[in-house]
């Protein structure tokens, strides 16, 4: 399994370890996942989603997953989000009309 946000598509970064030498070794700086289940009001149920900390307080700003999905482009999402937010736009469509 990745170590890769699902909803913001953060992932690793790689960087030095300086000694006091200033000696420098490879080391990875890992995003800080989390398991979270996230309510989709549209849907009326929780879907388990793998996010990183600074994702999880973007979504609660924006006033949670079903608006955040609206306005994320398609590039950065997994597609396992992929499949719900298109999920979620045809049965926004489906009640709108």
């Amino acid at each position: 399994m990745a170590r890769v946000c699902e909803l913001t598509g953060k992932g690793r970064q790689v960087g030095h370890n300086v000694s006091h030498a200033n000696n420098k070794t490879k080391r990875t700086f890992l995003p800080n996942l989390q398991n979270v289940t996230l309510l989709s009001d549209t849907l009326g149920e929780g879907i388990k989603l793998r996010v990183s900390t600074h994702g999880l307080r973007t979504v609660e700003h924006v006033g949670g997953l079903d608006n955040w999905l609206a306005k994320s482009s398609d590039e950065q999402l997994s597609l396992k989000v992929q499949r719900l937010k298109r999920k979620i736009a045809k049965l926004k469509s489906a009640t709108a009309a």
